[in-house]
């Protein structure tokens, strides 16, 4: 290479990295699609639009939550990440992602590989709640209703390969109860017919449930977490029946790959100081959430070990997609 053509190369290369390094500094511009890949009502959609509403206070451009559910999450996955990589489509990062990768064998995507970890927002329990019509109050009941009447006890969740459906088919195969299982689409039409006792049980995601359990529609029989929830500490956990059963649920936001690192780095720190604020811990708090606030690589970490920790419950318990 002459020297000429060296100084236009690395005139070139300068002009692109004060492009991008100005263009990151003005990020953002314009409004930031939020994809939920539930329907509203869900633990996902009540945490994105919690933080949705301070990160537009903050970033002073509208973080706009759009609801994309269907095909167990993949739906809303695979269109955040065909999406430009240019900080304004997110995706709220949720079990199923790291559930999926072992359920579905087809996946047109590698979610590790396809999704920039950007910040983890909050980890939760799941909740065993029970229809009022199913006469049992603790777990050890429910397991003994469901053993004497095989075949009769209906399993709700939000979406095959969510956390509440693995969490119950984790149940399934450390019991030895027989429950068919129903998938939904979302927590919110799950908690419906759950309501209405079209379905006995199910092990929802803390947040969403709280409103029906403290209103007395549902019954809640035990936490999933391996310690019992402070937001809930009249709830003993299922663990304490069932040795060794436990599951929780954790939420961050992504972007798609090669989304410029400054942005990432942006978003990182506006999500973390959030989940600061005290008035913002509280409001998580009584919905049973204890914030991950951390780097964008160790929220990367928290997606690799929990997609590694639900391909083994997967084959354990031989779950497939319905």
């Amino acid at each position: 290479m002459n020297h000429a053509l060296r100084l236009l190369t690395f005139a070139v290369l300068s002009f692109a990295a004060g492009s991008n390094g100005a263009w990151a500094s003005d990020y953002p511009s314009k409004a930031i699609r939020w994809i939920v890949p539930y329907p509203p009502g869900g633990t996902t959609d009540v945490l994105a639009r919690i933080m949705a509403q301070r990160l537009t206070e903050t970033l002073g451009q509208p973080v706009v939550v759009e609801n994309k559910p269907g095909a167990g999450n993949n739906i809303g996955t695979e269109l955040v990440i065909n999406s430009p990589a240019d900080g304004y489509t997110m995706l709220l990062v949720n079990p199923a992602n790291g559930i999926n990768a072992s359920l579905y064998k087809n996946l047109s995507y590698n979610f590790i590989r396809d999704i920039a970890p950007v910040a983890g927002l909050v980890r939760t329990p799941n909740v065993m709640v029970a229809t009022n019509n199913l006469p049992v109050k603790t777990v050890a009941e429910f397991i003994e209703y469901c053993k004497a009447n095989p075949g009769k006890v209906n399993m709700a969740s939000s979406g095959s390969g969510t956390s509440t459906h693995l969490s119950g088919e984790l149940f399934k195969s450390m019991t030895g109860c027989n429950m068919l299982h129903v998938p939904y689409k979302g927590s919110g039409p799950a908690l419906i017919d759950l309501t209405a006792g079209q379905v006995q049980v199910f092990f929802d995601n803390l947040p969403s449930s709280v409103p029906y359990i403290k209103g007395g529609r549902i019954r809640a029989l035990a936490v999933t977490s391996e310690s019992v929830e402070p937001s809930a500490p009249d709830l003993p956990t299922v663990g304490a029946t069932v040795k060794g059963y436990e599951a929780t649920a954790w939420f961050g936001v992504g972007m798609p790959k090669n989304t410029p690192t400054e942005v990432i780095a942006k978003m990182n720190a506006e999500v973390n100081k959030a989940l600061a604020d005290p008035a913002m811990r509280k409001r998580l708090a009584e919905l049973g959430g204890v914030p991950i606030a951390g780097t964008p690589a160790a929220f990367g970490k928290v997606i690799a070990a929990e997609t590694e920790k639900w391909a083994k419950v997967v084959q354990a318990s031989g779950a497939k997609v319905e």
